[in-house]
């Protein structure tokens, strides 16, 4: 991505997809005006910004994200849910076991404890990991598939407003 020549180095260009128009000009006064689609030859109307969006979230690529995202995230909730409720119940019901020395003052307890600490950490690690490997990078096309989509609309309205 090219550097922006603005007042600050780490501002970034408008037309980045990452880029959030909604959130720019927030307390800045300045109101968008948006531009209704307009029809084109044949009385068909242009498809706005909610179109590609819908069209994008209907597609096989989509899907897919979708997809790789649940096969991750809901195993791995229930899984760390239900150690977290283990350990609660363990607890509660058997403190004889949980009281169960390990080594020297370290008992049980304070293991399952760590490991509730643990299990986080690498639960954060393995779902980026995964982000990473298995949905960033498909995600990104489809953002980069929307954005030159309006960007398309955007043209045509520019241009059909000149005629």
């Amino acid at each position: 991505m090219e550097k922006h020549d603005g007042r600050e180095a780490g501002t970034i260009r408008l037309d980045d997809p990452w880029y959030d128009a909604l959130a720019v000009g927030w307390g800045e006064g300045e109101v968008a005006e948006t531009v209704p689609p307009r029809p084109v030859a044949g009385d068909r109307p242009a498809s706005g910004a909610s179109d590609i969006y819908l069209e994008v979230q209907r597609s096989a690529a989509f899907q897919e994200v979708r997809s790789r995202y649940r096969r991750f995230v809901v195993p791995a909730t229930a899984g760390f849910f239900l150690w977290y409720v283990a350990y609660v119940v363990a607890a509660t019901a058997a403190p004889g076991i949980m009281a169960r020395p390990v080594v020297g003052s370290i008992n049980v307890a304070l293991l399952a404890g760590l490991g509730q600490f643990l299990s986080t950490f690498l639960l954060t690690w393995a779902y980026a990991r995964h982000a990473r490997l298995r949905r960033d990078r498909a995600a990104l096309d489809l953002r980069w598939t929307v954005f030159e989509q309006e960007r398309d609309q955007e043209r045509i309205r520019t241009w059909e407003a000149g005629r």
